[in-house]
């Protein structure tokens, strides 16, 4: 499940943020203080975290930098009006991934999120993902805009595969080799990763 924590004290812009969201399968939670936030992130570790600069218990880039000291690859998108290059640097030095300024087209704010999304799939050790798809390692089970794909270990094991080599080919040979015996029959002791 795709969840996004959003740190923002502005009630509308959370609000059509969540809304937006929530309508292209996100689970969306709003945090209106840095303190409620980092308490949040102590008992759960959502998919991505968007950060406002200005919030009324401190600045965004200290809850940037504090994530970035736990957290080294969850991805963090700031949503700010400060759009001075100097703020943009700052935000990406102190462990941003990407840097949005109010104001901004919903679309556009979509968009960045499954592109960064992606490029983590790429290098997330327990999450993989592929546009709605994401495939959770840890619970080894796939899902679709939040909603798990019911699959047999086989066919588990195949798109594992097939995810884990994003944008390689795969041979035949490669699939057979990995997932089934010279038999045709299932190697279920097999782990790929």
């Amino acid at each position: 499940m795709m969840d996004v924590y959003y740190v923002e004290d502005d009630e509308n812009i959370a609000q059509a943020v969540k809304e937006y969201l929530t309508q292209h399968d996100f689970k969306v939670l709003i945090f209106q203080t840095i303190t409620d936030a980092r308490q949040a992130l102590r008992s759960h570790t959502p998919t991505i975290i968007l950060v406002d600069w200005n919030m009324p218990d401190g600045q965004g880039d200290e809850l940037c930098k504090w994530i970035r000291s736990r957290w080294i690859n969850l991805p963090v998108i700031f949503l700010t009006v400060r759009g001075d290059s100097h703020d943009i640097v700052y935000g990406f030095q102190n462990g941003a991934d990407d840097y949005v300024v109010k104001p901004f087209e919903l679309e556009v704010l979509h968009s960045r999120i499954l592109a960064l999304l992606r490029r983590a799939g790429q290098t997330s050790e327990t999450r993989l993902f592929c546009d709605d798809l994401l495939l959770d390692k840890e619970k080894m089970a796939v899902y679709r805009n939040q909603e798990e794909i019911a699959l047999s270990q086989p066919e588990y094991q195949l798109f594992l595969v097939l995810m884990e080599n994003k944008g390689k080919t795969v041979t035949r040979k490669q699939l057979l080799e990995q997932i089934w015996d010279s038999n045709g029959n299932y190697v279920n002791d097999v782990v790929l990763y």
